[in-house]
């Protein structure tokens, strides 16, 4: 099941290319039991030759809480925008000044004691059915000064004065989780969750609804709000670094020997590569990103005393993962 958002379609909406120099893999260790026991058994021999050869050059320490995962921090400062609370809807805008967000279709599963948002790719959502929602539902959010268009099926846009200062939890976060530990705060947040209510009232008995319901399809019975905010300036434009899915795709469906083989197939492939460019005295940045904090490592002259000391104080993966 593929991710129908996160920072990986992100990059994408902002129509950059990828700097093979940087490798900025998400999930890179986890401390759920099923991670921790593909890792006990996990060889990375390019990633460990690698990272005998690079000097951490940056630690950005986080909790499990923020909002804002670490790899969209790490992706974010690569790219000169602002972290935590990264407007990545007024970024893919190019535009200063204005709020904007991303608005993704989703299902809220209730239950006794949890909400807990099922992968919006469980809807199933067609591009014709996704139109058919934002035509729906644009005039009544107009109501509020929202202007909402098409995107894409699973990710829709938004622009109004209600996201300029409004922090929301990245869709990566709240994927399979219980929604209200991660509710958008800041001093409108309450009229969001208004529109989250009212949009489920619009729904419930709607014949769109009813026309799921009849094919045995999940109900779209809510939104998620990220990426939202604003620019104060527009960045300069930097290239994005390559950042792989695979492991994080895996994750998400708690499929660690599917993460396991992502693993070893991006050791062979992109970590070899980056290995092969360090070799050749290029400048190389490799980035492991945890569910709470990030490393990056990169390749700097050294002399005769570091390199002696590389020989013997090696920094290997398996000595790092417990600190992402």
């Amino acid at each position: 099941m593929d991710r129908p958002d996160g920072a990986g379609a992100i990059v994408a909406s902002l129509k950059i290319r990828a700097m093979p120099s940087h490798l900025l893999i998400p999930l890179a260790a986890s401390q759920t039991p099923g991670c921790e026991q593909a890792l006990s058994h996990l060889k990375l021999p390019q990633l460990d030759r690698l990272l005998a050869r690079l000097t951490l050059s940056h630690t950005d320490t986080g909790q499990e809480a923020d909002f804002a995962p670490p790899h969209e921090r790490a992706l974010a400062r690569a790219l000169g925008l602002p972290e935590p609370a990264t407007p990545w809807a007024a970024a893919a805008q190019h535009t200063a000044g204005e709020g904007w967000a991303y608005l993704t279709p989703c299902h809220w599963q209730v239950g006794a004691d949890h909400v807990t948002l099922l992968h919006p790719a469980q809807l199933q959502l067609t591009e014709a059915d996704s139109r058919t929602l934002v035509d729906l539902l644009a005039p009544w959010l107009a109501q509020d000064g929202i202007t909402l268009s098409y995107e894409q099926s699973t990710r829709w846009l938004a622009r109004g004065d209600l996201f300029k200062d409004l922090e929301s939890a990245s869709l990566d976060r709240v994927i399979d989780r219980d929604v209200r530990a991660w509710m958008p705060r800041g001093p409108r947040a309450t009229e969001v969750q208004r529109l989250h209510s009212e949009v489920q009232m619009l729904l419930y008995t709607h014949a769109f609804s009813e026309a799921r319901a009849a094919a045995g399809q999940l109900a779209v019975n809510a939104f998620w709000v990220h990426g939202a905010g604003q620019l104060a300036t527009l960045p300069a434009p930097r290239d994005a670094p390559e950042m792989p899915g695979a492991l994080f795709d895996a994750a998400l469906q708690q499929d660690w020997s599917a993460w396991a083989r992502a693993w070893q197939q991006l050791d062979s492939g992109p970590v070899a590569e980056l290995l092969r460019q360090a070799l050749a005295g290029e400048p190389v940045t490799l980035t492991l990103c945890g569910e709470a904090s990030a490393l990056s490592f990169t390749s700097q002259q050294r002399g005769l005393g570091a390199k002696i000391h590389s020989l013997f104080g090696r920094q290997r993966f398996a000595d790092l993962r417990k600190q992402l």
